[in-house]
């Protein structure tokens, strides 16, 4: 390589509410030898690509956090990354989030207001944010809900999602959940699984969970059950060929049954097993088990 030779670099923009973990996901990638900016505006962005490029793949992949500290940020950021993608850069927006309830308990937790509640509540500002990053949101390749997670939780979605070298093509994250709960808010696909029997009103079932083999048995023995599981990974099998063509990395299936401890477990872990055979990445998670 000569020394005027400019490489691509790779581009990861970490962006999302103000304390859904947006330093915890930078600092799991630069473990991961990812070279991150801390908050940078939108429009230098395209100035880091290109310093980046003369570095001669010394900062081969480059993480930008940009947050709403940035003046005019929806406008900036979408006009940036349109730019990064005609210059055939592949950036890939990864957009963090948690509830209300859990943004107001971490920042009470440090004492420090949002940066957008001026002379307002904090639930103002929160509110606020929300609203601005709207667009930012719809647009993003990854969302993950942080509500609920610690820090080591959140490093391993990180190093699930960016961890290996060379990886390509979709990765799936198979997560089951209880609907009592609530969706998870990052699900791309749902999968309910109410229309089998519950293991729950069973009494010698009940306090085990769907990766007991009783529960396992008795899930996949009811009616409907191997046909749905068929059926859903054909299904599968058109969705992440179809999201694979468009250029989507990651795709989050989430699959529910009442309070995610028995059938949503049970299914979840055989779409999954399904999904690997045929040559998928995945990870198979469990939102909700341990709750009751």
């Amino acid at each position: 390589m000569t020394g005027g030779e400019v490489t691509t670099p790779e581009f990861v923009i970490v962006t999302g509410m103000s304390g859904a973990g947006r330093s915890t996901a930078a600092k799991s990638l630069e473990d991961l030898d990812w070279f991150v900016v801390d908050n940078l505006p939108p429009g230098l962005l395209a100035t880091m690509a290109d310093l980046a490029g003369r570095t001669r793949g010394a900062a081969a992949k480059i993480a930008a956090v940009v947050d709403v500290r940035s003046l005019a940020f929806t406008t900036d950021l979408r006009t940036a990354v349109k730019e990064l993608q005609s210059r055939g850069i592949g950036v890939r927006v990864v957009y963090l989030e948690a509830s209300d309830e859990e943004l107001v308990r971490r920042f009470e937790s440090v004492r420090r207001p949002h940066p957008l509640q001026n002379d307002g509540r904090l639930v103002d500002g929160i509110a606020r944010e929300r609203e601005v990053l709207r667009e930012v949101r719809a647009h993003a390749d990854l969302v993950i809900d942080t509500t609920g997670l610690n820090v080591h939780a959140l490093r391993a979605k990180i190093i699930a999602f960016f961890g290996g070298e060379g990886r390509a093509g979709l990765r799936v994250a198979v997560v089951s959940f209880g609907y009592k709960y609530g969706l998870p808010v990052d699900a791309d696909l749902v999968v309910d699984c109410r229309f089998l029997p519950n293991p729950h009103w069973v009494p010698d079932l009940r306090p085990m969970t769907g990766m007991d083999a009783p529960v396992r048995e008795y899930v996949l023995g009811q009616a409907g059950a191997k046909e749905f599981l068929d059926s859903y990974e054909e299904v599968l099998r058109v969705v992440t060929a179809g999201y694979g063509r468009e250029g989507k990395s990651y795709v989050t299936l989430a699959v529910g049954c009442t309070g995610g401890k028995h059938r949503s477990v049970t299914m979840a872990e055989q779409l999954g097993t399904r999904l690997r055979d045929r040559g998928v990445e995945v990870q198979v998670s469990h939102r909700d088990l341990g709750r009751e």
